[in-house]
């Protein structure tokens, strides 16, 4: 079993920067790709980034890139979305999660999900 817990979300201005981290613990693996998708009101979760288990292949939604990057440190496994340049409508609930070794932007094959941090960007 392998917990997940985001941070870093809160309140910005538009323009504004902000970066969320995703620590794994439990039973933990260097072997997870991990991913970040993202909730609206009234909308369906989306895929965001994701990084592989080396952290040498990401992807991005066409809507961050050039906007986000993400990056992880297997030492401490914890994966890192930093959001740049951010707009009102990136505003959601952001969740990290976690599957075997390679990139995906399914969330079906995700196994592991963290509680979700909010980001707020106001215009």
């Amino acid at each position: 079993q392998v917990q997940l817990v985001e941070s870093g979300g809160g309140l910005v201005q538009a323009g504004g920067s902000l970066r969320l981290s995703c620590a794994a613990s439990g039973r933990t693996s260097s072997n997870y790709a991990m991913g970040w998708f993202r909730q609206a009101p009234g909308k369906e979760r989306e895929f965001v980034a994701a990084i592989d288990w080396i952290g040498s292949s990401t992807a991005y939604a066409d809507s961050v890139k050039g906007r986000f990057a993400i990056s992880r440190d297997n030492v401490k496994i914890t994966a890192y979305l930093q959001m740049n340049s951010l707009l009102p409508e990136d505003t959601a609930v952001y969740y990290c999660a976690a599957k075997l070794y390679v990139t995906s932007h399914l969330q079906t094959s995700y196994r592991y999900w963290g509680q979700g941090t909010q980001v707020t960007v106001s215009s």
